[in-house]
């Protein structure tokens, strides 16, 4: 007797349904989908208990007639693709006609649907897998699918079910991610009797039904696109936009992904945006929000996962890049945004169509060019990054008695004097006598924070993270162009290097010495420091070698590479002013214009935010005068 048989087909449906059918949730995401692909305009979902009870959806959609109802019971019955050509460009969100009867294999299933041209409409009953009845009977035109009693016949899949809150939050996740990419759909969802969302059709734009169904908590979105594409290149450009929630967000958002309409798990698209929002965003934290992706469909393909919740993309590199580049001009443009907010209320016409643009040009997809900032960062003397030459008069250098290497005399005296060359090499701030224009000073909160009166307002700035921001956009463009700033030791210091630091010296030569380093062997593990960036020339030559190390080392150990702007970063916090330090108003006003002329400022490169505003209306309503 043959040990190979054939399943019966009631159990090949249930573990076709064990794929397709996780959770009541993924029922909802199957109902739902038909719904949009029968070409529905407005969609009214109910759930009661935690979607085991009953899911109920009704749309207004083409509807079936009795053939198209029973057919679509069977198992690959779908009336979406019909050839191999079509099922390698998939245009819509089901294609494989295996959702319904997964669904009636596990629950008692009801469907209800007329076509607009039909005086009556069919009923269909089916009991876990079985026929029960059709009979034809009055209804409107579209479909109308109840399913009850879900998982009835597999207790074991019912009994791992989460909590009733969890179900219910990921069945309301279904249809806050379709009402966010349907803008032309109205949504309604209903728990229980309570209707918990509703949407209308179209009466709203892409970004007011985006900020309500984020649930950003009112603190506005951030828009995004990339490039538009040329005439007759629209099916093979990738074609980006969305909206992302500010970097300090609070609460536990995430990133919904479209990919054609369809939302998916993507940790690519999840990278790109991360990569785009680096610097923007704390250590721990997430973006949030909402990105579309529109490819060609013949450059993806849907069919890698049996719930169609992971795509697989044709040019994978392509597409990564894009979405950097829209969401860096996205977070660009969002600078200009906050600088008319904090500081330009009044700002002429003309200076807003001046800004740089949101996104970037169709040919080379690349952030603006931010302009170089007028006074904080003169550029200081710069020795190239392969030679250790005489540095100018001004930068000749003694030991001093602590250990730490500066200019003898001449450092000190140049930022007390006021020269802006010098200071902005050793990270000092100038007392130029500008004022920022809009704001008024007030004073300095806990040696740390700058408070201002602004237009129609409170604005507070945390001077640690507003001049790091500065120092860490200086060193980009330098480093950009391998002119970082060196100071020159008058007297090289000799240090002795553990084996993992030697050998990362000799790695890594090249990057650190494009960092503003000259570092030479001098034998064994020990080597001979003759220059260090100029932003850190007051600190001992350790303690700056020390922070590199460690940055160098860490990427080691995680076998990837090292990002420079991370040790740049961590340059410019070391040598920016520290939280406790007490600011002359002359040095607080020459920070906050310099802070006002910059390309970036509204946070700092480890993510913390730069300032903050507090409206006249905020003011009023916290003592009750609104």
């Amino acid at each position: 007797m043959s040990r190979i048989r054939i399943l019966p087909e009631n159990l090949a449906n249930q573990i076709a349904a064990g794929e397709v059918i996780e959770r009541p949730a993924s029922v909802l995401k199957e109902l739902v989908e038909n719904a949009i692909d029968a070409g529905a305009r407005q969609v009214e979902i109910q759930v009661e208990g935690n979607g085991t009870r009953l899911i109920r959806v009704v749309d207004d959609g083409q509807g079936m007639d009795e053939d198209d109802v029973l057919l679509s019971l069977e198992r690959h019955a779908t009336s979406k693709i019909s050839s191999l050509a079509e099922l390698a460009a998939i245009r819509s969100l089901g294609f494989r006609g295996e959702a319904l009867p997964s669904i009636a294999s596990v629950s008692r299933l009801r469907i209800t649907s007329r076509r607009p041209d039909a005086s009556l409409g069919t009923q269909v009953d089916v009991r876990y897998g079985r026929l029960l009845k059709v009979h034809e009977m009055g209804s409107s035109p579209g479909t109308v699918v109840e399913v009850s009693e879900l998982f009835g016949n597999v207790p074991a899949r019912k009994k791992f079910l989460k909590s009733v809150r969890t179900e219910l939050a990921h069945l309301e996740e279904v249809v806050r991610n379709y009402a966010l990419v349907r803008h032309e759909l109205g949504f309604s969802y209903s728990v229980d009797g309570r209707e918990v969302l509703r949407t209308p059709a179209g009466l709203d734009t892409p970004q007011s039904r985006a900020e309500r169904l984020l649930q950003g908590g009112g603190q506005g979105l951030i828009a995004f696109a990339g490039p538009a594409a040329a005439d007759g290149e629209e099916e093979r450009l990738p074609a980006v936009s969305g909206y992302l929630l500010p970097p300090e967000a609070e609460g536990a958002p995430r990133l919904r992904i479209f990919v054609n309409g369809r939302a998916i798990h993507d940790r690519m698209i999840t990278h790109a945006v991360s990569e785009g929002m680096q610097h923007y965003l704390m250590k721990g934290r997430r973006p949030a929000g909402v990105l579309h992706l529109w490819v060609a469909p013949e450059n993806v393909d849907v069919n890698v996962h049996p719930t169609k919740q992971e795509v697989r993309f044709q040019n994978p590199a392509e597409i990564h890049q894009a979405i950097i580049a829209a969401v860096q001009a996205g977070m660009a443009a969002h600078q200009q945004e906050l600088r008319r907010d904090f500081f330009q209320k009044n700002e002429p016409e003309q200076d807003r169509q001046s800004a740089p643009q949101a996104y970037p040009a169709r040919s080379g997809a690349s952030v603006p060019v931010l302009r170089e900032p007028a006074r904080l960062f003169v550029a200081s003397p710069v020795v190239s990054a392969g030679a250790a030459s005489p540095s100018p008069p001004s930068f000749q250098q003694a030991e001093s008695d602590s250990g730490e290497t500066k200019g003898a005399g001449s450092l000190d005296e140049a930022v007390t004097s006021g020269n802006p060359d010098s200071a902005a090499a050793c990270g000092e701030i100038p007392a130029c006598g500008e004022k920022p224009a809009g704001l008024r000073y007030l004073g300095q909160v806990l040696d740390t924070y700058l408070l201002c009166e602004s237009e129609d307002g409170l604005l507070a700035v945390d001077q640690h993270a507003a001049h790091e921001r500065l120092l860490f956009e200086k060193l980009k463009r330098q480093f950009a162009a391998r002119s970082v700033a060196r100071q020159i030791l008058l007297f090289p210091r000799v240090i002795e290097c553990t084996l993992e630091e030697s050998q990362i010296l000799q790695v890594h030569a090249e990057e650190i010495a494009a960092l503003g380093f000259a570092i030479e062997e001098f034998g064994g593990n020990s080597h001979v420091v003759k220059a260090v960036p100029a932003l850190l020339g007051r600190f001992s030559v350790e303690e700056v070698l020390a922070g590199v190390f460690a940055r160098f080392a860490e990427a080691g150990r995680g076998q990837g590479g090292v990002r420079a702007e991370e040790v740049l970063a961590d340059m410019a916090c070391k040598a920016a002013i520290k939280g406790g330090q007490a600011l002359s108003r002359q040095e607080a006003e020459a920070l906050l214009a310099e802070m006002q002329r910059a390309e970036i400022f509204s946070h700092c490169p480890h993510g913390r935010p730069v300032a903050r505003g507090f409206s006249g209306a905020d003011l009023k309503k916290w003592f009750y005068r609104g």
